[in-house]
């Protein structure tokens, strides 16, 4: 299955809503984003999850939706976080050498509040199970 792909989407999707530390955690604080992932030198993300109270109501590709958060990085960079996942030093050390880019979304503002970061790092995890 091709990284971003609408089956991929689909199937992080179910990982995402499978996920206590991810669905659970999100809901609790009635977190709703369209969340958007690609490729660096690409113009626009793949895939999007559209998540509502912590859990993801729709996943596939993206077709102009207005994005709450917009991820990117190489696929060498994607595959190395879905065979290894990410820590907090990494996510830190990845977003300073832009290695992970948020085209859109306030970094500082989600590194700041526990609620938002462990289920940020959590998602990498989940994205290895897909």
């Amino acid at each position: 299955m091709e990284l971003f792909s609408p089956e991929w989407m689909q199937a992080f999707g179910e990982q995402w809503n499978a996920e206590p530390e991810l669905a659970d955690a999100l809901a609790k604080i009635h977190f709703n984003s369209i969340i958007g992932y690609g490729f660096e030198n690409d113009s626009e993300p793949k895939g999007i999850l559209i998540v509502q109270d912590g859990r993801v109501v729709s996943a596939g590709p993206y077709t102009g939706q207005k994005l709450n958060w917009d991820l990117r990085a190489s696929r060498d960079q994607w595959q190395q976080w879905l065979d290894k996942g990410l820590n907090m030093m990494g996510l830190s050390m990845a977003y300073m050498t832009r290695k992970l880019q948020f085209r859109v979304g306030d970094y500082a503002a989600m590194i700041k509040d526990p609620r938002m970061a462990g289920p940020f790092i959590k998602s990498f995890a989940v994205m290895g199970k897909v």
